[in-house]
């Protein structure tokens, strides 16, 4: 039997409203005589988070499932919020800029010959490029950071759509382009992998951080854990209400926990006009079954509370191999390379992936390995959607690299046809092949690929 929930509304008696008495609410403290009165002089934390499956979108706005909020939202998601975090991010990380650029050059590494400002130009006009970071600060603190870019919007009510488009706003013209582009250029992988991976992380976060607070702040029954691991989820909101508490004054908007209280207004009969609700939200989810294997697909969770046809399983991880035959110009035996790829799947119909290959080909004259390396950012348009058979026709742009050495790069464009053979909701087979063509040398080279596609979440459920 499929996953069921209910949602209890609780509400206090309503009151008569009129314009003075509809207004944000302010937290009281209570003196000693009893009385309630607003403290000036005691920073108490408001619970300031909220979450777009509370909401009730409005009719019809998922017909367009990929518009985007952020700038205009109409469900109240908490603008405010996200707009205090985001000046503290940048506070935070343009005064590191301005501290290692007064370190020594033997602690910072950094390259700081001539004007500081002149460098983040000369970085800026150079990149992108393919970087040579190890593996774990590209495909793990990338995607963290992306992943706290990502909680700063889903935290204030937004979606999981507009908290990505956030989080690749943020890590593109915060980061590549603005604190990182003072030091180096701007990275081809990482302005792709920090939002799209950081998306999966920070859902990840965020569920995981609630989960703790619903658990009373523990881990393994430690307070201390607890403390630690919410600082880890979400370091931006942590600081914000450090400083908040080192000034005794709400300096940043943090949030500190999820609550499910909201007040409503509501359309009373006869001439009584608008009254207001006080409701407190109960969620109760069972899951009743006789232990037997589910026949039918199960509805993500995000999707049963939200309708949101938009999820982190959009995401495609896929690893692969390929054969390459190459130009003359290259003067290399023609051989298989290695190749991994990210991709978005945005429906049945359209995705687009960034793919990078890898091999050691023996050149013709030497017999010594080169190193062949192929990135590209490509679109794949997809016939016959409602199956799990898809042929599709694929068209993108990229660069060929020898040696690893970035004078000796080609930019090209390719394309070709190919096909997507569906698994199970998870596991995809892909494969194409495509003809790329170089403005630089004057080549054309046939590249043929195979790759096992596996989508995060509940991958392509629908």
């Amino acid at each position: 039997m499929l996953l069921t929930c209910s949602s209890v509304n609780l509400w206090a008696a309503p009151d008569s409203l009129d314009e003075n008495t509809i207004q944000t609410q302010n937290l009281l403290s209570t003196d000693d005589a009893g009385s309630n009165s607003v403290d000036s002089d005691i920073y108490v934390e408001r619970i300031t988070n909220s979450a777009w499956e509370e909401k009730v979108p409005l009719e019809g706005f998922y017909d367009d499932p990929f518009q985007v909020s952020i700038f205009s939202p109409q469900h109240g998601e908490d603008k405010e919020r996200l707009w205090s975090q985001t000046k503290s991010i940048f506070i935070y990380g343009f005064g590191v800029v301005g501290f290692i650029a007064l370190l020594p050059d033997d602690i910072s590494n950094w390259d700081k010959e001539g004007e500081l400002l002149q460098k983040w130009r000369d970085n800026v006009r150079e990149g992108p490029v393919w970087d040579r970071d190890v593996f774990w600060i590209n495909y793990i603190g990338h995607p963290y950071s992306g992943g706290i870019y990502y909680q700063v919007a889903r935290k204030s009510g937004y979606r999981q759509w507009d908290a990505f488009v956030y989080s690749a706003l943020m890590s593109t013209f915060y980061w590549e382009y603005g604190v990182e582009a003072f030091a180096e250029t701007p990275s081809i992988q990482d302005l792709v992998v920090t939002p799209v991976l950081g998306w999966a992380m920070g859902e990840w976060m965020h569920q995981t951080e609630r989960n703790i607070r619903l658990g009373d702040g523990k881990v393994w029954g430690s307070e201390g854990l607890g403390t630690l691991s919410l600082w880890m989820l979400d370091p931006v909101d942590s600081l914000g209400r450090g400083v908040n508490q080192m000034f005794n004054r709400e300096i940043f908007k943090a949030g500190t926990g999820f609550v499910n209280y909201r007040p409503q207004l509501v359309q009373a009969e006869g001439e009584a006009g608008l009254l207001q609700e006080n409701q407190w939200q109960v969620q109760m989810h069972f899951q009743f079954g006789d232990g037997k294997p589910l026949r039918s697909t199960p509805t993500p969770q995000y999707y049963q509370f939200s309708r949101d046809p938009i999820d982190y399983s959009m995401i495609g991880i896929g690893l692969g191999s390929g054969y390459a035959w190459l130009d003359d110009i290259w003067q290399v035996e023609d051989d298989p390379f290695a190749e991994f790829s990210i991709g978005l799947y945005f429906t049945n119909r359209y995705s687009a992936r960034l793919n990078y290959a890898r091999a050691h080909f023996q050149e013709l004259s030497s017999g010594e390995d080169l190193t062949y390396e192929n990135y590209s950012v490509s679109g794949q348009y997809y016939f016959r959607p409602d199956t799990g058979f898809r042929p599709y026709v694929t068209a993108g742009i990229g660069e060929m690299l020898r040696d690893q050495d970035r004078d000796l790069k080609s930019f090209y464009s390719h394309a070709g046809v190919g096909v997507h053979m569906k698994l199970n909701n998870n596991l995809a087979i892909q494969t194409d092949i495509a003809r790329y063509f170089s403005t630089r040398l004057d080549t054309q080279e046939d590249i043929f690929r195979f790759s096992l596609i596996y989508r995060l979440g509940k991958g392509n459920w629908r």
